[in-house]
């Protein structure tokens, strides 16, 4: 019984104006990272270090991740991988050779076919991979699905809370690395920033099941590497980031900020994060390490709106900037981030996995919008209820709509 709770199956095809940027300051004598925001040329080059190809037709960003000769093949369970990060990451994988099985509850397509995919690809990919449809948060039938599997790497992509991984634990006691993805949310908030991977976190943050499952990890003695991305951008983000501004830009809207618009946080692409997770995959440095990961450069709220529009092809929008605390929203999001400064260094990750990321601001939401948001495949529909309490309260004119 408990083996058909879950079902094995083998898939087959199922600038910002530089006003808006502000440079990383020299931490504990580490390098200055300042010339990863350049914007990519139109001429064919591949990065030596993170072997990313970048195209001369389309002057856009494909993650072609040389495998090291240091890390053999590996037997890899993926648990997600079908919706953003996880997309991008099980086909760098499988393209390097390892054997991916993505593991889900199954209700939703295992391979669908992404911007980035010609049909070769996509054929080559949905054939390779692997699916196991179980519950992550049951136990047994973990055990039944994962026992005598013979899996190597665990990349837990969607794991929230401590007792999440434990099943895994419990069913794999053997497996070499487990690679968590974490939260640079976890950090206690500070008056000296950038988060550094060694600064102190916050137990009560709403990220605190990050936190627990990292202890639990070093607990259990498993050898472990957790990533701590900031805010994640690219094609298919399902968090309304750059989406929430494409929204406006489209619309031809004023853009409401929150107070004065130069909160500094950090962005960092999809693509550059999932060449991240490659690198720590069998390298000796990740051993039990925590690396923050995210862009190079870090831009404030009204940096970001106003290199959206440069990604769009569109004017630069008006920003129109208001007290969070002359409103109630109810339940209602007015922003997609955070109001406070929220950026981390990546120096460790430079420094020890031969990565640094290769996507420039602009370019990196030039790439979001031209495969995702300008084709319509956006996660959400407009809602411009609580940028039109702002206007009618401050004064201006609520834009109706055509």
């Amino acid at each position: 019984m408990m083996a058909s709770r879950c079902t094995r199956t083998t898939t087959c095809g199922v600038r910002v104006p530089n006003s808006g940027l502000v440079q990383q300051s020299k931490a504990a004598g580490r390098t200055l990272m300042t010339e990863q925001a350049k914007k990519l040329s139109n001429v064919s080059q591949v990065s030596s270090r993170s072997g990313v190809s970048v195209s001369a037709s389309a002057g856009t960003v494909t993650p072609v991740v040389a495998a090291s000769a240091d890390v053999a093949p590996k037997k890899i369970l993926m648990l997600g991988g079908t919706r953003f990060i996880g997309v991008y990451l099980a086909r760098m994988l499988v393209e390097q050779g390892h054997e991916v099985t993505l593991l889900t509850r199954g209700k939703s397509p295992v391979t669908s076919k992404i911007p980035d995919d010609t049909d070769e690809s996509y054929e080559k990919y949905a054939s390779a991979v692997k699916h196991i449809a179980c519950d992550r948060k049951d136990n047994d039938a973990m055990k039944a699905a994962l026992s005598g599997q013979g899996f190597q790497v665990v990349y837990d992509m969607n794991g929230r809370e401590a007792e999440d991984a434990e099943p895994i634990l419990d069913a794999l006691p053997d497996i070499e690395q487990y690679i968590f993805c974490s939260s640079a949310g976890v950090y206690m908030k500070s008056d000296q920033m950038p988060h550094r991977e060694e600064d102190e976190v916050d137990f009560a943050s709403r990220h605190k099941g990050k936190l627990n499952t990292e202890n639990l990890l070093r607990e259990r003695g498993v050898n472990f590497t957790s990533i701590r991305p900031v805010y994640i951008y690219g094609p298919l983000n399902y968090n309304p980031v750059e989406e929430w501004f494409f929204h406006r830009i489209k619309a031809g809207r004023p853009i409401p900020v929150p107070n004065s618009g130069i909160q500094v946080t950090q962005l960092g692409h999809v693509k550059d994060l999932a060449v991240a997770f490659v690198k720590v995959l069998g390298n000796p440095k990740a051993a039990n390490q925590v690396y923050n990961i995210s862009g190079a450069r870090f831009v404030t709220f009204d940096g970001i709106a106003k290199a959206c529009a440069e990604a769009a092809g569109a004017p630069e929008p008006e920003l129109v900037h208001y007290n969070p605390k002359d409103f109630d929203f109810g339940k209602a999001k007015a922003f997609p981030m955070r109001d406070q400064h929220f950026f981390a260094s990546i120096d460790k990750a430079v420094a020890e996995l031969d990565w640094e990321p290769e996507f420039g601001l602009v370019d990196g939401l030039k790439d979001s919008y031209d495969k995702d948001f300008s084709r319509g495949t956006y996660r959400k529909e407009a809602d411009f209820t609580t940028d039109d309490m702002i206007l009618e309260k401050l004064g201006y004119k609520v834009p109706t709509m055509a």
